[in-house]
């Protein structure tokens, strides 16, 4: 039986959470752990790239979490306002006629937006991975193309350098650059779909860990959908609960959220280990 792993997107806040929720099915059975994160499939838009690149390497799931709680980190502090960027979204795309119109619209939101340089967002983005170049295993990282809204999965064979498609991937719109790939401008997958789970599908089994609370509000895509389009394949979802809501923060982009998160994810995961185990098994 082939088995996908979606990790979905959360901002810094995510990575340290779904590195906890992982700890934590650690914690309670250490061959589990190792199963899911060598799934035959791994998916991860946004926060989830981040965390994909990073379970994929040899670096032990231990050291990747314990740097989570450090307090220090090579993450750019930004102050975000929620509700104000959600406010620009609207606003940029009202009256959208279809989804990849919508998505152009965010797109241009992005490049119009002045921020920190490619450059010294990628420095960032990099720091975060244990080592930069691609797994041998199934790694699908998913980003937008700016200009005409479409759906990028980027793989090792897509001839960009994981730095890069990572990068991409969490390239938030109206907080961080666009990144330019082969002379275009891709911003992150989760304007298409926080997790785009829909990708697992083919695999008999999936498991999404998403940062957010079950029916919670979405931005863009659904993952109630994305699910719906994976039947008759079995999926499981790991939510966040309220105290990881809470960890999260007003700023899930703020790299004081890394601690709190990873430590609310621990206690997720571990409580999660069972549903896992029978989907795993």
């Amino acid at each position: 039986m082939s088995g996908a792993l979606v990790l979905a997107g959360g901002d810094v806040a995510g990575i340290a959470w779904e590195l906890g929720v992982l700890q934590g099915l650690r914690d309670v059975d250490p061959e589990l752990q190792e199963r899911v994160c060598t799934a035959d499939v791994i998916v991860g838009t946004s926060a989830g790239s981040a965390v994909a690149a990073q379970i994929t390497t040899p670096t032990p799931l231990p050291s990747l979490y314990s740097a989570q709680l450090s307090p220090t980190s090579s993450e750019l502090d930004v102050d975000l306002d929620l509700e104000e960027l959600t406010a620009r979204f609207a606003e940029a795309t009202a009256g959208a006629t279809s989804p990849e119109e919508l998505r152009r619209r965010v797109g241009a939101l992005a490049l119009e937006t002045s921020t920190v340089s490619e450059d010294e967002r990628r420095r960032a983005v990099a720091a975060r991975l244990p080592r930069s170049t691609w797994p041998e295993r199934p790694l699908q990282l998913t980003a937008v193309d700016a200009h005409t809204g479409a759906l990028t999965v980027f793989t090792k064979d897509s001839g960009v350098e994981l730095t890069d498609a990572v990068t991409a991937s969490c390239a938030v719109p109206g907080v961080w650059p666009p990144v330019t790939i082969n002379g275009r401008g891709y911003i992150d997958g989760g304007v298409r779909s926080g997790s785009n789970a829909d990708l697992a599908q083919g695999c008999d089994r999936v498991l999404v860990i998403t940062p957010s609370l079950p029916g919670g509000p979405e931005l863009f895509g659904s993952l109630t959908e994305d699910v719906e389009a994976l039947k008759p394949t079995r999926v499981e979802v790991i939510y966040a609960d309220d105290a990881s809501v809470a960890a999260f923060g007003t700023n899930p982009l703020s790299p004081a959220t890394r601690g709190p998160a990873a430590r609310a994810g621990r206690r997720v995961g571990t409580a999660e280990a069972g549903r896992v185990d029978a989907l795993w098994r």
